[in-house]
């Protein structure tokens, strides 16, 4: 597609409208993916740090990499003096910005955020956004429709996966993850991460994938994370970060097919889906971005 249809389609060159994405990870980009496949602008935001587990279907891994292609989508680490041409290039846009201070500082700009959408999956509350934006779509557990945001999107498997919600709330968190447990592999230690597999190795019950040095002189030691089951390893998180005990670092699918480490899930889609519903559903939002 070429860049004057892609700007006919977004509304005037003069005033490009934006949607924001807070966050990176896999069901982030299955939202971004989405939106920018239905030629609307996206911009993420990260953490300088990124906890993608699902590194390969992730544009959070463009923040470590420079650059990160996902499905023939390319999300690039950009400086804010530099979205004019990523966007100009049919790109996503990746900035550090754990606070979206881009929100206000952008005001004074040819920019317009007309939806942020928050994917950052804290499970939590959130904190008011810098400025008051048309559409404000959170994802899953922790945000209250008509309180705290304007929309918010269900995010966990069930017959009301992807539903959204204009008031009240989603499911509550459970604590525990989807399917069987044990494919979630945990730092079994604090300390730094060293891979010893990488995404889409078949692995071994009892194999080693990834050892977390504590780093001390005195004293010091490492912790294995080993698999429970033979598979696939479907994520990890970049190698050397520091870590906590317990925190996610990794997932083994017993489905054992490599293939699937490279495709955005059936989930992420359906919850992009979601997130494309609710801002069409806003005429006013509808009218600024395809006019």
């Amino acid at each position: 597609m070429s860049k004057n249809r892609r700007s006919s389609k977004r509304g005037s060159v003069d005033q490009p409208a934006l949607l924001l994405l807070r966050g990176g990870g896999d069901l982030a980009s299955g939202v971004a993916l989405r939106l920018h496949r239905a030629v609307l602008r996206v911009v993420i935001t990260e953490i300088a740090q990124p906890l993608a587990v699902r590194r390969t279907v992730s544009f959070a891994e463009a923040v470590y990499e420079g650059q990160h292609t996902v499905e023939g989508v390319t999300a690039r680490l950009v400086e804010r003096d530099q979205l004019p041409a990523a966007l100009e290039a049919g790109e996503i846009p990746v900035l550090i910005d754990p606070d979206a201070d881009i929100l206000a500082n952008l005001q004074s700009t040819s920019y317009q955020f007309l939806v942020v959408v928050d994917a950052r999956l804290l499970k939590l509350p959130p904190s008011p956004l810098p400025i008051e934006v048309p559409l404000h779509i959170g994802l899953g557990p922790g945000f209250h429709a008509g309180i705290d945001c304007h929309a918010v999107i269900e995010t966990r498997r069930s017959h009301t996966l992807g539903r959204v919600y204009w008031n009240g709330t989603t499911q509550l968190d459970s604590g525990e993850p989807e399917g069987d447990p044990r494919r979630v592999l945990r730092a079994s230690g604090d300390g730094v991460l060293v891979a010893k597999a990488r995404i889409g190795d078949h692995v071994e019950e009892g194999q080693e994938i990834a050892v977390i040095g504590d780093g001390s002189s005195v004293g010091g030691g490492t912790f294995p994370v080993v698999s429970a089951f033979k598979g696939e390893l479907r994520g990890l998180i970049h190698e050397g970060i520091r870590v906590t005990k317990g925190l996610k670092i990794g997932d083994v699918d017993r489905r054992d097919d490599a293939s699937a480490c490279f495709l955005v899930s059936d989930k992420s889609l359906a919850i992009g889906g979601a997130v494309l519903e609710a801002v069409l559903m806003r005429e006013e939002i509808r009218g600024k971005l395809f006019s």
